[in-house]
């Protein structure tokens, strides 16, 4: 759906107070809270100190904030009372925001304390992946552009990259068309226009791309065990390229990708 000037700005707003609940967890200890007290305090940061609405919480009815997933678990999942985060864990928040009815979608994969070399090396590279997929966003690219940049990269480095799950038009739905999957070939699918808005978020395994879902209809894992991470931008096109609508004050100098 192509937004209008007045709509992206809308959105541009509900990115700005999205980056800065990350900002929030930032300054978290982590280290010891469980997922479910992370989960309460969002909540509490959305509703009463950015007056938003946490977009996530009864969507598809599901009844939290926001989605973490440690270690093995790819996406969706859920907080818990009993899930403690332990020093040299990676674990992602994948969070939404409404703000004056438009919806900003983003994540992040923190890296708990000492992290084992492998672990560092996989969401550094899960990060460097979403940013080859945002720097080939313009109008006349495609959908396979964006793919076939995330995907290149990442099996270079030998990841598997989930194509169960993709990226998704967003504005006033949180989902929208077009989906962009994290795999495909260069010039094909729908084609991008200005003013169009979606999610770039793939997902790279440690080993092979197989997933399976737990039995709480929700949690998905790698079905070999082995590590995943993510992050997750809603960037606009423009003109002159991406706009990346929930940029964070400490990604600034990602933007020379983007030149």
């Amino acid at each position: 759906m192509i937004k209008t000037v007045e709509e992206l700005e809308k959105m541009a707003v509900s990115g700005r107070l999205l980056a800065d609940v990350f900002t929030f967890i930032d300054r978290l200890p982590l280290v010891g809270m469980t997922t479910m007290q992370v989960n309460n305090m969002v909540e509490d940061y959305i509703v009463h100190e950015l007056k938003s609405r946490p977009a996530s919480k009864g969507q598809y009815e599901y009844p939290y904030v926001l989605n973490c997933s440690r270690n093995e678990v790819v996406c969706h999942g859920m907080p818990s009372e009993r899930d403690v985060i332990a020093n040299g864990q990676i674990i992602n928040f994948d969070i939404t925001l409404e703000k004056d009815g438009f919806i900003a979608d983003s994540s992040k994969t923190y890296m708990i304390g000492d992290v084992p070399p492998y672990a560092e090396k996989l969401v550094r590279s899960t990060y460097e992946a979403l940013w080859k997929g945002i720097a080939v966003v313009r109008p006349g690219a495609t959908v396979g552009d964006i793919g076939h940049a995330i995907e290149r990269f990442a099996k270079g480095h030998g990841y598997g990259v989930v194509s169960e799950y993709c990226g998704h038009g967003i504005g006033r739905e949180m989902h929208e068309e077009p989906d962009i999957i994290h795999v495909g070939k260069a010039g094909t699918g729908v084609v991008l226009r200005e003013g169009m808005t979606f999610t770039i978020e793939p997902m790279l395994n440690q080993g092979t791309a197989r997933v399976k879902t737990k039995k709480d209809g929700w949690t998905v894992v790698t079905k070999d065990g082995k590590l995943s991470a993510q992050f997750e931008h809603t960037v606009a096109v423009t003109a002159d390229g991406a706009r990346v609508l929930t940029l964070r004050p400490d990604e600034e100098n990602m933007l020379d990708l983007l030149k």
